[in-house]
C-alpha cells in the first residue's frame, strides 16, 4: 500500500462493478503547488504524476467529457430534497433576471440595445455544466460564483446535510462541481483535498451503514473515500486498497485502540478494476451480529465477523484516513451521493440505492451531494 502505511491482507469475494468512459481532468485550470512536507518532488503533482500531463497522469483533454454517475432514476426522492434543489434553481433564476434588469437599465442610459448587452453577459465567466444537459456535462464542472445546492446557503465552503445537521468542512483544494445527475465533490489527492464533520457522526458501537458513488481516477495506490477519526487511526474507512499489486475495493474496521495492522479487520472485493469507472461502495455493520459487509454496485462482495469496532476519537472524513496518527490514503476523484444510516442495511436495501432509491425504513441520517 501506498502513502508510507501497511494494511492487512484481507479475504477476497466477487463484486465488479460496472463500466464507463473516464472523466478528462479536473476542470479548473493547472493544480496548485504541492505542498511540503507529503514527500512530492515539487515538479510533480502528487503520487509522481506530472502537473503539465493534467494531473494524475492525464494529459488534458484524452479522454473527451466524463459520465454522469449513473443514477438512472435522478436523484433520490427522499421529502424535502428536490424542494431544496428547487428553491437554490429559483434562487438562481432570481439572480439572473436582477442582474439583466440593472443590464438593461445601464443599457437604455447608454443608449445601447438590451439584447446585445444580455447577450453578452449570457457567455461571460466560467461556464457551469446543467444538470438536464446531455451526457456530455463535466462531472468536474466548477462550481457557480453564485453557490450550489450542495453547499450551504452564505457558506460554500460548507457541504450541506440534506438529511441532517452535519454539514462537511471542506478543505481548500476540495470543490464542488454538477454532472448531468447532481452534485459531485472533485478531490485533488493531496492534504487539503478533503471535507470532514466537526464532531464524530458515526455511533460505531452500533449498527451503521455507509454509501457513496465513487470514481477513482488515480491507477495506483490506497484511496479512501469515507473514514472517521482524526486520532492515532481511523474506526472505519471504505474505498480501494492496494497492496502488494492487489487491487480492490474494501470496507476495513479498526478494532483495537493502538490502531495497528494486526487488529484491523477488511472485506476486499475481488475485481481489480478500481479506477477509470463509477462504483457505488457500501458498507454496512451489525452490531446485533458482529459482522461487517461490503457491498459494491448493489451486489453482496464479502462478510468478516468482528469482536466489536473501536471508537476512537474525531469526525467523519471525505477523501483521507488515518493511518498511525497521520493522514493519508487521499481520494483523486470525484465523489457523489455520500449517505449514512444509523441501521445496517439489508441487502435488498442496498440493492435498491444502486437506482437511486431506497426501500421504506431506509431513510439515512445524513446525506451530502444529492440532488
Amino acid at each position: 500500500m501506498t502513502d508510507g502505511t501497511q494494511q492487512p491482507d484481507g479475504a477476497a469475494a466477487p463484486g465488479p462493478g460496472p463500466s464507463a468512459t473516464p472523466p478528462e481532468p479536473f476542470a479548473g485550470g493547472q493544480p496548485p503547488a504541492p505542498q511540503p512536507g507529503y514527500g512530492y518532488p515539487p515538479q510533480q503533482g502528487g503520487y509522481g504524476y506530472p502537473y503539465e500531463t493534467g494531473g494524475y497522469g492525464y494529459p488534458q483533454g484524452q479522454y473527451g467529457p466524463p459520465p454522469a454517475f449513473p443514477l438512472q432514476s435522478g436523484p433520490p426522492t427522499e421529502p424535502d430534497w428536490s424542494a431544496l434543489a428547487d428553491e437554490a434553481e429559483a434562487e438562481s433564476r432570481r439572480k439572473r433576471r436582477r442582474w439583466t434588469a440593472v443590464v438593461a437599465a445601464v443599457a437604455v442610459l447608454l443608449g445601447v440595445g438590451v439584447g446585445v448587452v444580455v447577450v453578452k453577459t449570457r457567455h461571460s465567466g466560467t461556464p457551469v455544466a446543467d444538470p438536464s444537459s446531455s451526457a456530455s456535462a463535466s462531472a468536474s464542472a466548477s462550481a457557480s460564483g453564485g453557490g450550489s445546492a450542495a453547499t450551504v446557503p452564505g457558506d460554500e465552503n460548507l457541504l450541506a446535510d440534506r438529511a441532517g445537521q452535519a454539514h462537511l468542512a471542506m478543505g481548500p483544494d476540495a470543490q464542488v462541481g454538477k454532472d448531468k445527475n447532481g452534485n459531485v465533490l472533485r478531490l485533488r489527492s493531496n492534504g487539503n483535498s478533503f471535507a470532514q464533520s466537526a464532531d464524530r457522526l458515526v455511533d460505531v458501537t452500533k449498527s451503521f451503514s455507509i454509501s457513496a458513488w465513487v470514481y477513482c481516477e488515480a491507477p495506483a495506490g490506497a484511496r479512501m473515500a469515507i473514514s472517521e477519526g482524526d486520532g492515532v487511526s481511523y474506526s472505519f474507512e471504505l474505498g480501494r486498497d492496494d497492496t502488494n499489486g492487489r487491487k480492490g475495493w474494501v470496507f476495513r474496521v479498526q478494532t483495537a485502540d493502538k490502531g495497528a495492522d494486526s487488529t484491523a479487520v477488511e472485506v476486499m472485493s475481488a475485481s481489480d478494476t478500481t479506477s477509470g469507472q463509477w462504483a457505488l461502495l457500501t458498507g454496512t455493520y451489525d452490531a446485533t451480529s458482529k459482522t461487517v459487509a461490503l457491498y459494491v454496485n448493489g451486489a453482496p462482495a464479502g462478510t468478516a465477523t468482528v469482536p466489536g469496532i473501536w471508537a476512537g476519537p474525531g469526525p467523519l472524513q471525505l477523501g483521507r484516513s488515518r493511518h498511525h496518527g497521520i493522514w493519508g490514503n487521499y481520494w483523486a476523484g470525484v465523489l457523489a451521493n455520500v449517505k449514512v444510516w444509523d441501521k445496517a442495511l439489508t441487502p435488498a436495501q442496498v440493492a435498491s440505492l444502486k437506482d437511486g432509491k431506497a426501500e421504506a425504513g431506509a431513510k439515512p441520517t445524513n446525506a451530502w451531494l444529492v440532488g
